[in-house]
């Protein structure tokens, strides 16, 4: 198993699952200790014991199911949850109705419930820990039957606590899916780099002597030169791009100027941002999609030698993409003349496509001066520059 797979297969949260137990039994202990300092004391001490006795037993069930990864499942958090509370109101049979209104007096689970509230925060989160906590602290309030400043107190720290321990949870959580997704982009930058070696070692020193021999020879085979001279820069570019950066992020977004490298070729050269321009990923596949449009417009109608450059910046209230090229270009009103003629296919893919965006186009064309077209797009709400 590899260093991100085993990491990708551990729960980060179980020293935290660990701790909960420990509290638990703990808590069993200084609780079973109460039962038996005010044993005399208690209109029904046998009843006491007994539910010491089953708290002992329900916190062996949620020890061995707690420490297994598997079973930490919300449903059964839940039904700890109710237990415990069931056994708060055990209290009521138990204490006196003169105990069950001094606060001197603890109830018969004492502060065992406590752990019941860190298991629901470590297993779901802050708002299900601070939920549980105010749940508990409900039946401390109906158990006893009033409600003081000593009670109130005990709602603020099980909240308090319960929302804290969540907070510790998730950011375990998520500085473990970070850790696990750096790993893979370690592994994946390692095997791309010794990919690249062998491909530099063989197919790109095979496609640059193709490229410089039919040169030489001219005629059909300055053809072929061509397109392995094309087929060589796109390989150099695919072995040298991440492909982490190509893919979504865990907020959804992705690397626009990673995805256009991969378009550069021996006819098309793209300049982009040194740091990522960042975006949500079905905004970055829109403007790939028209990138990618209008480098094929260039090919179907700019001329067999005509060249292409893209351009993408990112202004930080929006992004500007840029495809110029350099062929026999059209009338300017050409575009409008197509669309009245029912030919959409600028209008739909690169026009239709930025508009949906809250984009806008604008084509600078004239015959013999090549075509160039600008996209403005601009930042949507919850993309991280």
């Amino acid at each position: 198993m590899t260093t991100a797979g085993a990491w990708a297969r551990k729960d980060p949260t179980t020293p935290l699952w660990r701790a909960a137990v420990v509290l638990r039994v703990l808590t069993l202990l200084f609780a079973a200790g109460v039962v038996l300092a005010y044993y005399d004391e208690y209109a029904r001490p046998r009843l006491g014991l007994v539910t010491i006795g089953v708290m002992t037993v329900w916190t062996a069930v949620i020890a061995v199911r707690y420490l297994r990864v598997t079973d930490r499942l919300l449903g059964f958090t839940v039904a700890d949850l109710a237990v415990s509370c069931a056994l708060m109101c055990m209290s009521r049979l138990v204490l006196t109705p003169e105990q069950l209104h001094v606060d001197t007096v603890p109830l018969v689970t004492t502060v065992w419930v406590t752990g019941v509230v860190a298991a629901g925060a470590v297993c779901a989160g802050p708002t299900v820990g601070a939920v549980f906590g105010a749940v508990i602290a409900a039946f401390n309030y109906g158990v006893r039957g009033y409600v003081d400043i000593d009670l109130t107190r005990d709602l603020t720290l099980l909240v308090g606590v319960g929302f804290v321990l969540g907070l510790a949870a998730a950011s375990s959580r998520r500085s473990a899916e970070r850790l696990a997704t750096a790993l893979r982009a370690e592994a994946a930058t390692a095997e791309r780099e010794r990919l690249a070696r062998s491909i530099h070692d063989g197919v790109l020193q095979v496609l640059a002597r193709v490229r410089r021999r039919g040169v030489e020879l001219g005629g059909e085979a300055a053809e072929l030169a061509r397109l392995a001279g094309e087929q060589e820069i796109a390989l150099r570019t695919l072995v040298s791009t991440a492909p982490e950066s190509t893919r979504s992020a865990e907020d959804g977004s992705t690397d626009l100027g990673a995805r256009l490298r991969l378009l550069a070729s021996g006819q098309t050269q793209v300049s982009v941002p040194a740091t990522a321009v960042r975006l949500p990923a079905s905004v970055a596949a829109e403007l790939e999609a028209v990138v990618r449009e209008a480098l094929s417009n260039v090919a179907k109608h700019a001329g067999g030698d005509a060249r292409a450059w893209v351009l993408l910046e990112d202004l930080g209230a929006e992004i500007i993409l840029s495809v110029r090229d350099d062929g026999v270009g059209f009338a300017p009103d050409r575009i409008d003349e197509a669309e009245r003629e029912g030919r959409m296919g600028i209008a739909r893919s690169i026009r239709g496509r930025v508009t949906d965006l809250g984009g806008s186009v604008t084509v600078d064309t004239a015959p013999g001066a090549g075509v160039e077209w600008e996209l403005r797009v601009p930042r949507r709400a919850g993309v991280h520059r």
